[in-house]
């Protein structure tokens, strides 16, 4: 199991390579797409239910969701590629909080836009990220 974010965003990078040799990431986050992560929890087992984890990648050719294994913390297939010309204004209603920030993203075949919770320790990434994709600069914590 990945635990290192070093380690998380090589393997990232790895399976992106095998998916498009050409392409390179820029930044990658850990995201958990569902409802409120605190809530979740609290209903256990049913919560994580409604919870699916996934790496969102900026590639220099487009936005990419890798579903990523609850057991081994690895990027498994794609599920979203992103056109850079999409990806832009998909973010909306970035909350940045103590340990839980959040933005909505919108996601290709969704007709609303998808809670993605983002942990204390990739927010220097997610700044990063929501820079790329709204072409503003987030405040620093």
């Amino acid at each position: 199991m990945a635990i290192k974010k070093a380690t998380i965003q090589q393997q990232v990078a790895d399976a992106l390579t095998q998916a498009n040799p050409t392409d390179r990431p820029i930044v990658t986050i850990q995201a958990v797409a569902g409802p409120s992560v605190w809530l979740m929890s609290m209903l256990g087992l049913i919560g994580q239910a409604f919870l699916t984890y996934y790496f969102v990648t900026v590639t220099e050719q487009a936005v990419v969701l890798h579903k990523a294994s609850r057991m081994s913390n690895r990027p498994q297939e794609i599920v979203f590629a992103i056109p850079p010309n999409q990806a832009v204004g998909a973010v909306t209603d970035v909350r940045r909080n103590a340990v839980w920030s959040s933005f909505r993203l919108q996601l290709p075949g969704h007709t609303s836009p998808t809670r993605m919770n983002v942990h204390r320790i990739w927010r220097g990434e997610m700044d990063q990220l929501l820079g790329l994709l709204t072409g503003q600069s987030q405040p620093a914590a």
